[in-house]
C-alpha cells in the first residue's frame, strides 16, 4: 500500500480554512431564498439553526473515527473497519462506488451555481452558462495540480476571500439595516404543528448542503499534521465559524429586504448589497460571491480526489487509482477522473436537482452506515482504542442516524429512490468484482 508515501504537510489553520471553504461555497447564496421559500415565514432562520446542530452532532462521529484511522480517503477506512472482516468490504466498496458518482456531483453543483450568479454581472444563455460551469471544473483540475503543501497555502488564500465576503454582508446589515427585527419577530406566524416540522424537514435538506464539507479534512486525515488533535479542532471550529456567519449572513439580509423579496430573488446577496450600496457594489459582491463558488470547488475536488487513491491503494478498487505522480506526490489518475465526470456533470443538471441527489445518495451508505459502523467497532473493540471519545457515547451517534433518515425522506421519494438505485447497483458490482476474483484465483 502507497499510503506511506503521502506527506503530512497541512495544519490546523490549513485544514481548518480547506473544511471552511468547502463548506460556505455557493450553497448559503443560492439556497437562501429557497429556505426561505419553503419555510414560509421570519422562522426560516431556524433551518439554519437545524443544519448547524446536525452538523455538530454528525461530526462527533467523524472526530472519533478520524482521529483512529488518519488515513487517506476517510469514511472509506472508517466503513471498512467498522463493518469489520465479514461486511467492511462490501460497505467501503459502495461508499467508494457512489463516491465515483456523488462526488462529481457535489463538484458539479459548486460549478453550476458559480454559473448561475454570473448571470448577474452578464446576461447569459443557457448554453454560455454551461461553458462557464465547464471551465470552473476545468480550471479547478489545474490549480489542484501540484503539491499539497502549495495546496494548502492556495486554500488559506481562498478562505480569506470567504471570510471577506461573509464580512462585507454581516456588517451591511448592521450599518444599513434594523439588525434585530428578524430576530425580535422570529416567531411571527409560528406554530408548532406538523406543517412546520415538514417544511422545517424540507427545509434543512438545503441547508445541511451548506454545511456539508466540514469532515473534509478526514479524507486527507494521511496528509494532516499532528492529526489526533487537529482533524477534530479543525471540525468543530469550523462548524462553530460557519454557523455563526450563516446566521449573521442570513439576519443581516432580512433586515434590509422584505421577506417576499427574499423569497422570490434569485440573486439576494447581491440584490441586497445593490440596496445598501449601489449597483457597482453589488457587482463588486458578486464577484466575491464567486470566489467563494470557485473555493468550494477547489475545496471539495481536493478532499474527494483522495478517496478512490485510498481504495486502490488498498487494493479493493480498480490499481490504476492507486498512482501518485512521480514527482509531486498525489493522485492524479483519482484527480483527473473525477474532474472529467464532474466537468460533465455540469453540463447536464440544473442545481436544485443536484443539491437534493447529493444527500439523497450519501445519507444511508455514508453518514448512517458510518454512524453503525463506529458503534460496532466500539462493541468489538472497546472505547479504550479510541483516541478521540464523543461525549455522552452513543446518543450523539444515535440522534446523528436518526436526523439523517429524517433528511433522507425530507429529499422525496424520487431522490430517495434514486439514491437506492445506486446502491443496488454497487451490490451488483462488487459481487461482479467478487466473482471475477476468485475465478481469478482458481484459474492460477
Amino acid at each position: 500500500m502507497s499510503e506511506n508515501k503521502l506527506e503530512r504537510k497541512i495544519s490546523l489553520l490549513q485544514a481548518t480554512a480547506i473544511n471552511m471553504i468547502d463548506m460556505v461555497g455557493i450553497g448559503p447564496f443560492v439556497v437562501l431564498s429557497v429556505v426561505a421559500e419553503t419555510m414560509g415565514g421570519p422562522y426560516f432562520l431556524y433551518a439554519w439553526i437545524a443544519g448547524a446542530l446536525l452538523s455538530f452532532i454528525d461530526a462527533t462521529v467523524w472526530s472519533q473515527l478520524g482521529t483512529a484511522f488518519p488515513l487517506a480517503g476517510g469514511s472509506y477506512n472508517f466503513l471498512k473497519e467498522g463493518f469489520g472482516p465479514k461486511w467492511g468490504k462490501l460497505f467501503s466498496f459502495l461508499f467508494v462506488w457512489q463516491t465515483m458518482i456523488q462526488a462529481p456531483l457535489v463538484i458539479a453543483s459548486a460549478a453550476i451555481g458559480f454559473a448561475q450568479y454570473t448571470k448577474y454581472l452578464f446576461p447569459l444563455t443557457d448554453v454560455e452558462s454551461k461553458i462557464v460551469s465547464g471551465c470552473v471544473v476545468i480550471l479547478i483540475v489545474l490549480l489542484l495540480y501540484r503539491k499539497i503543501e502549495a495546496i494548502g497555502k492556495i486554500s488559506v488564500l481562498l478562505w480569506i476571500g470567504v471570510i471577506v465576503t461573509m464580512g462585507w454582508i454581516i456588517i451591511g446589515g448592521i450599518m444599513h439595516g434594523n439588525f434585530s427585527q428578524p430576530i425580535q419577530h422570529i416567531n411571527n406566524g409560528l406554530e408548532l404543528n406538523y406543517a412546520f416540522a415538514a417544511a422545517l424537514g424540507f427545509a434543512s435538506v438545503k441547508t445541511v448542503y451548506s454545511y456539508l464539507g466540514y469532515y473534509n479534512v478526514c479524507h486527507l486525515g494521511g496528509e494532516i499534521i499532528n492529526p489526533q488533535k487537529n482533524i477534530p479542532r479543525s471540525m468543530f471550529i469550523s462548524i462553530g465559524c460557519i454557523a455563526v456567519l450563516y446566521l449573521l449572513m442570513n439576519i443581516s439580509v432580512a433586515s434590509v429586504l422584505s421577506f417576499n423579496q427574499i423569497q422570490q430573488s434569485k440573486f439576494v446577496v447581491s440584490e441586497f448589497v445593490q440596496a445598501i450600496a449601489g449597483t457597482n457594489a453589488a457587482k463588486a459582491a458578486t464577484v466575491l460571491i464567486l470566489w467563494v463558488a470557485f473555493a468550494s470547488v477547489f475545496s471539495a475536488t481536493l478532499g474527494y480526489s483522495r478517496v478512490p487513491y485510498a481504495a486502490a491503494a488498498d487494493g479493493a478498487f480498480f490499481k490504476v487509482f492507486a498512482k501518485l505522480h512521480p514527482t509531486k506526490k498525489f493522485p492524479y489518475v483519482s484527480l483527473l477522473f473525477l474532474g472529467s465526470v464532474a466537468f460533465v456533470f455540469s453540463l447536464l443538471f440544473k442545481l436544485k436537482e443536484v443539491i437534493d441527489a447529493i444527500l439523497a445518495m450519501r445519507i444511508l451508505i455514508q453518514f448512517i452506515a458510518q454512524a453503525i459502523g463506529l458503534m460496532l467497532l466500539v462493541k468489538r473493540k472497546g472505547k479504550s482504542f479510541f483516541v478521540w471519545k464523543m461525549p455522552l457515547y452513543p446518543l450523539p451517534a444515535i440522534a446523528a442516524i436518526i436526523i439523517w433518515l429524517l433528511i433522507f425522506i425530507s429529499t422525496g421519494w424520487k431522490m430517495m429512490l434514486g439514491g437506492l438505485v445506486v446502491i443496488a447497483l454497487g451490490f451488483i458490482a462488487f459481487y461482479l468484482k467478487e466473482k471475477a476474483a476468485k475465478q481469478s484465483i482458481n484459474t492460477q
